[in-house]
């Protein structure tokens, strides 16, 4: 069952320090062709602490959109 809620990331404003995948308990964080970080949706569970950590405060936790509730 997946998380309410998850990490959302503001690609144009991170700048792929990497402070974020070293925090996630959940390894679900990586750092796209070293140019910004992305979450895998699937194992996010919107814990905050990407957030907390991240010092240029791109990562918001938000409410999982309903689409992506979906059991496939």
């Amino acid at each position: 069952m997946l998380s309410k809620r998850v990490a959302q990331f503001e690609k144009t404003v991170c700048v792929a320090c990497g402070a974020c995948v070293k925090e996630c308990p959940r390894i679900a964080i990586s750092i796209y062709k070293g140019c910004y970080a992305v979450n895998d949706l699937e194992l996010c569970i919107g814990c905050g602490k990407c957030a907390k950590i991240c010092p240029s405060g791109c990562i918001e936790i938000v409410e999982r959109e309903a689409s992506h509730d979906k059991a496939e």
